[in-house]
């Protein structure tokens, strides 16, 4: 278990370093453009790997390639929900959901990795349209997250751009192990 795991039944300060460590990855980078990137790193990474090796956890208990896709994926359709919900009720609360019961509950490991790619290019594509759209003021509107507290868009915009790099490091760990 490493910080990144960010469990549902955390604590506060788990959730305090969490955030830290997410924000660390990013930097002084554009979180931007680290989230219009994503997109065809994974494309790239995944392109040529058979369907075992798409499959294959990195270690017993741990996500595989195609796991890390698909809950990239409904990850960013909840940052979706979620971003709509405070752009249009700023102060709203925002519930965590348990990651791991996703991908157990989902089936990530069987997911299809051409649709799992397809449907997080799609939603990525929709949420950056709708960052690129908004306004200032409205990126600081805030919502109330169950976990982490208080949150404005733009923190959410870096928070998602580490998230981006913590995943992309785990399958580049994952990918090295395939070798």
């Amino acid at each position: 278990m490493t910080i990144f795991t960010n469990l549902i039944d955390g604590a506060a300060e788990e959730a305090d370093a969490y955030i830290k460590a997410v924000l660390e990855l990013v930097g002084d980078q554009d979180p931007m453009e680290i989230l219009a990137a994503l997109p065809g790193a994974l494309e790239e990474r995944i392109a040529n790997l058979t369907d075992e090796e798409l499959r294959r956890p990195e270690a017993q208990g741990k996500w595989s390639v195609i796991e890390i896709v698909q809950h990239l994926a409904d990850s960013d359709l909840v940052w979706a929900y979620r971003l709509r919900t405070v752009v249009a009720q700023d102060g709203v609360e925002l519930t965590g959901y348990d990651q791991d019961a996703w991908a157990r509950s989902l089936r990530y490991r069987e997911a299809n990795a051409t649709a799992a790619l397809a449907q997080f290019q799609a939603i990525r594509a929709a949420n950056l349209q709708l960052l690129r759209s908004l306004t200032p003021s409205e990126m600081k509107h805030a919502g109330t997250h169950s976990e982490r507290g208080t949150e404005t868009i733009e923190h959410m915009v870096r928070l998602y751009a580490g998230h981006d790099l913590a995943h992309l490091r785990q399958l580049d760990r994952v990918l090295g192990g395939l070798g």
